[in-house]
């Protein structure tokens, strides 16, 4: 089931985020950050997150927001799914839901940025496998050989 982020689902959020080998310590910050302020104000229109549960679980999570100054257009800025609950279509099913949240709130882009560092291979192999494409690249975005890639799926209305 997926639903919106309760105060509750934080610990374990928390727990994945920290338990997600990929993310350097600043981004797990940020990601705790996001979702400090998803559940300080649950109508904040740049950031609603929403988790993923089984039986009670909580095995991973999105968030979304839309893109300031545009008529629709949406970042995508996490989706993670926990280390023990990997390759099970959890991702997917994530990444279905921020989309269908998009359409349902007037959007038609979506967006997402990630690294050209080797360890993000997976990530930018499963938006091309989502009928994402590369739409920008900025190189050394992040540092010296780390370019900025975003992906991007148009989201016929």
């Amino acid at each position: 089931m997926i639903r919106r982020l309760l105060a509750e689902d934080r610990p374990k959020l928390v727990d994945i985020i920290k338990g997600t080998n990929n993310f350097s310590e600043e981004e797990k910050n940020v990601a705790i950050e996001l979702i400090d302020e998803a559940i300080a104000n649950p109508q904040h229109e740049y950031y609603n997150v929403f988790v993923f549960t089984k039986e009670d679980d909580v095995l991973g999570y999105h968030c979304v927001g839309k893109r300031a100054l545009t008529d629709g257009v949406f970042d995508l800025y996490w989706i993670v799914v926990g280390p023990n609950a990997q390759n099970l279509g959890i991702g997917k099913k994530l990444l279905d839901h921020s989309e269908n949240f998009i359409k349902e709130s007037n959007g038609r882009w979506i967006l997402a940025e990630t690294s050209s560092k080797d360890s993000y291979t997976a990530t930018r192999n499963f938006y091309l496998r989502n009928n994402y494409s590369i739409v920008s690249q900025i190189k050394d975005f992040y540092a010296v050989g780390d370019n900025l890639i975003v992906f991007g799926k148009y989201l016929n209305q």
